[in-house]
Order: C-alpha cells, then structure tokens, then sequence
C-alpha cells in the first residue's frame, strides 16, 4: 500500500506526543493537516491506528505494532541518509543528543567546545529525565544518550563514559557541618533528606545502595530536579544527595557543602548509550569519540 515516508513520520509523532497538537508543533505543521493525513491512513489501510482517551490519543493494539515498524522504517532512512553524506566528512551534518538532566552540567561544556572545533554543524541538545530518554532510544530519536546505569537488554548497546559519585549536601549552616569527624550513616538518615522523584535513576541508586546497608530515609520531601533539590537545601529545608558533578558552582561560592559520610559516596558512573546496531553519521561517530576522551576534563574536581 502507497504510505509516505511523510504519513510514517507523521504518525510517529502521533504515537510519541499522543496528541495531534503536539505532533503538529513538533513537525512545524498545523494541526487538521496532522490530523487529515492519520485519517487518510486509517483508510488507505482500513484500520483504526487510534482511540480518543480523554484528551489523549492512544494507540489500539494494532498501532503498537504499526508503530515498531514505523520506527524502523524510519531509522533506516535516517541510516541511508548517513551513508549519503559519508564523503561529506565531519565539517556538516546535523548532531541529536539526549541527556539526564544531571548530566546537563557538563555536557553542554563538551557541546560548546565541539561545535567550537567544528563550525556549520547543528546540534540538537534535550535535556530530560529517565523515563523519556529511554521511550525516545526506543523510537530511535536522537544519535546517542548521556545518562546514568542504562537497563538491562531494550535492544541497548552503552560505553562506560567516568565516574558520577553521588554525595551527600547540606546547608553551611545546618548543625551536621563542621563536625570535624565522618558522620555515621544512621545519625545523618536520622535527618529529612530532599529527593528525586520515584521513577528517577538518582533516587533508585539511593534506594539500592541505602537497601545494601540494611537503611532507609525516614523523612523526606519530593522534588523532580537537581536544581532544586539543591536550592530546598540551601534555604535549610534538610539534606540532598547529587551527582557530585552538579555542585561546583554552589561549592565555589560557599552555599552548600559536602559533608564526610561513612558509606558515601555511591559509586555510579555515567553511560554513552545508543540503539544496538544504530549507524552514526560522521559527526555523531567523532562527537562520541570526543566525549569519551574529554569528558573528565569538563567535570568538578571536588577533593572527597
């Protein structure tokens, strides 16, 4: 049957944003034609790709699967493109990189420096959290992933990128600083902590490693970023754990301190992740090289 590879884009953005609106502005088109070539779609192929569930819509069973294919089809047009600008070298092309938004801190420093070192080339940054970095690896959105431990399996290839040690901040003024002695883990737990929110891949690092150590927090207040989590503890409503790789402007400056903990702090380690068998363009294969041999120069020196 005649599908466009327009119909099969249009589509897919459908089913990412479950919205036609959405799909619309992400496509820089307007919204009935969004909405007349999904219509044509189900009747060209005389199946129902959608439902209406309130204000979204959802995917039917069979546009699930439509959906898996859709992506290939779409990923290997984005390959083939690749293949076309091989000779093009690395002075162009267009570069699509998704990061944790803890990972923020030092790779927009690594983008900087690289489209410094290679002018004309695009770049494509999204800073957002677990969750949708994984749905968007799955629809095989951008050429590679910055983030924290990848799961096991979901068709995922990863490199080992540094070490991200999470530690343990407070306030200058809280009653724990300037102690002069590692705390014990219990005394420090006996405090309100400020967290990630549950689904986050800081805060299942935290539960593990508390877990592993027979631990957990008591008190504790919910918050959905490191920014601010780290302002919540320099206003003194409790502790925090972070990347220590977020904090070098605020440890500059004096706002907020780590503090000595036995137990801390939780080894983890960032991760370059992509699609298994994903064909970097040229400038998507030099930027991975340049991650992996510069990142540790553009992160904190913190002295543990």
């Amino acid at each position: 049957m005649p599908y466009s590879l327009s119909q099969i884009r249009i589509f897919e953005a459908v089913a990412q944003y479950e919205s036609y609106t959405r799909a619309a502005e992400k496509l820089f088109m307007t919204q009935p034609a969004v909405s007349m070539q999904i219509k044509q779609l189900e009747e060209d192929s005389g199946l129902a790709l959608f439902e209406r569930q309130g204000k979204k819509m959802c995917l039917t069973p069979i546009g699930k699967e439509m959906l898996h294919y859709a992506s290939r089809v779409l990923q290997a047009h984005g390959d083939m493109l690749g293949a076309m600008k091989e000779f093009k070298g690395t002075k162009g092309g267009h570069l699509i990189v998704s990061v944790a938004t803890t990972a923020n801190y030092f790779v927009t420093q690594l983008l900087a420096e690289f489209s410094r070192q290679h002018e004309g080339i695009n770049i494509t940054l999204d800073v957002t959290n677990r969750h949708t970095l994984l749905d968007q690896l799955e629809n095989h959105e951008p050429d590679m992933v910055i983030m924290g431990e990848p799961p096991k399996g979901h068709g995922l290839q990863s490199e080992r990128l540094m070490e991200n040690p999470l530690v343990v901040i407070a306030a200058p003024t809280h009653p724990l600083v300037g102690i002069g002695r590692p705390l014990l883990l219990s005394d420090v737990l006996a405090e309100r902590f400020i967290v990630r929110e549950k689904g986050s891949g800081t805060r299942s690092a935290i539960e593990r490693h508390l877990n592993k150590h027979n631990a957990s927090c008591k008190n504790s207040l919910e918050m959905r970023s490191n920014e601010t989590i780290k302002h919540a503890v320099e206003a003194g409503l409790g502790l925090g754990i972070v990347s220590m790789h977020t904090i070098q402007p605020e440890l500059d400056s004096g706002r907020l301190v780590i503090l000595q903990v036995e137990n801390f702090p939780i080894h983890r380690h960032w991760h370059v992740v992509m699609r298994k068998g994903k064909r970097l363009s040229p400038i998507a294969r030099e930027f991975k090289r340049f991650v992996m041999a510069e990142a540790p120069r553009f992160v904190s020196k913190v002295s543990l």
